[in-house]
């Protein structure tokens, strides 16, 4: 999908987290005990999702009276709860429930958000962004975990 330059690196984002998706559920096929990937997921919290989340929120939600961007919000903390249960119940159906949410979530962003957030923002709001990220935006696109359970 084409998307403005100025958020192509929040879509790099989303690549990356729709491996993630599918590296859990690999997992689930192989029948990896979920202790293994609970690990991973913690791992790809911190390192991917938490610091992309943040911009998000900051650069992209921080008027949070958009209804589409309110609904991102409620999908970020209903993930971040996804992420704290999966941890307690360590189940197949968690890690594919969050798999799934995550999943979802980046494709409302991809389909609908972003191209929404590119008609409604200004192109200086939008340099504006871009500037942002191209400074604070330090994501690896590369998940160079150790344990490659998925394969």
């Amino acid at each position: 999908m084409k998307r403005h330059e100025s958020i192509v690196p929040l879509s790099h984002d989303h690549h990356t987290g729709l491996l993630f998706c599918w590296k859990l559920r690999q997992g689930i096929r192989k029948q990896v005990p979920v202790a293994r990937m609970l690990p991973y997921i913690s791992y790809f919290h911190a390192q991917h999702l938490a610091p992309h989340f943040m911009e998000e929120e900051q650069l992209l939600f921080a008027d949070g009276v958009d209804e589409l961007c309110l609904q991102a919000l409620k999908e970020h903390d209903d993930i971040r709860q996804a992420l704290s249960a999966v941890g307690d119940a360590a189940t197949d159906v968690g890690v594919t429930a969050l798999a799934d949410m995550v999943d979802n979530h980046i494709r409302f962003e991809e389909r609908v958000l972003f191209p929404h957030l590119e008609q409604k923002l200004t192109a200086q709001q939008l340099a504006a962004i871009g500037a942002q990220l191209q400074e604070s935006h330090q994501l690896s696109h590369t998940d160079d975990y150790e344990d490659e359970f998925w394969k």
